[in-house]
């Protein structure tokens, strides 16, 4: 928990593990007002109270949060973590955009405020495995979504995932889940993983 500014010193920011979508921040957001707390904000990972709260309300939060498979996140290090897979998420499965010119790893250095030599040392220690590697899996898990949704082809989703060809798409999906893009529309069951948990591939 921290304060963003100095302009609203009563102001209370909850960092939230696992609040990676829409249904999340809906969830959330009802939980903490049935608690009787007053929301200012609310978005992925983070909710601002509109006054400090002391450490049995912060208790009663994290009790109530976990039982919703979401964790209170208290030290520094988690915080960016979470911060690190949210902007992937946000880049990802929301559409955020990445200035003209500029890489991904310069991106979440700047969006996190942090070297990225420092967030990808801390990030692969922590998690088990690199940002790139988590980003990776997070496209091909989205090259997964559109295929289902059979609205574009491969070198529209190619495109609009950033890969330089179809070619690329199609190497990448095959070595991270053993089938080729073609493979995977032709599966009865396309089982998928849930962005929030998406740590390991699987070929089915």
């Amino acid at each position: 928990m921290d304060i963003p500014n100095k302009k609203n010193t009563s102001l209370e920011v909850l960092h939230i593990k696992n609040m990676v979508c829409d249904r999340c921040i809906k969830v959330v957001g009802e939980e903490i007002s049935k608690l009787g707390f007053n929301i200012q904000f609310i978005e992925l990972g983070k909710v601002g109270l509109q006054s400090r709260i002391n450490v049995d309300e912060v208790d009663l939060i994290a009790h109530v949060l976990e039982e919703n498979g979401f964790k209170l996140l208290n030290d520094k290090k988690s915080r960016i973590i979470s911060k690190i897979k949210i902007e992937v998420i946000k880049y990802i499965h929301m559409g955020e955009t990445i200035p003209e010119r500029m890489n991904f790893s310069t991106y979440i250095s700047h969006k996190i405020g942090k070297d990225y030599s420092y967030l990808s040392t801390l990030f692969s220690s922590t998690v088990g495995v690199t940002i790139e590697k988590f980003l990776i899996l997070h496209k091909i898990e989205r090259v997964k979504e559109l295929l289902i949704y059979d609205e574009l082809s491969l070198k529209e989703i190619a495109y609009q995932l950033d890969y330089s060809s179809v070619q690329y798409l199609s190497n990448q999906f095959k070595q991270t889940t053993g089938l080729s893009p073609t493979e995977y529309k032709k599966l009865e069951r396309n089982e998928r993983q849930t962005i929030d948990n998406l740590l390991k591939p699987k070929i089915l």
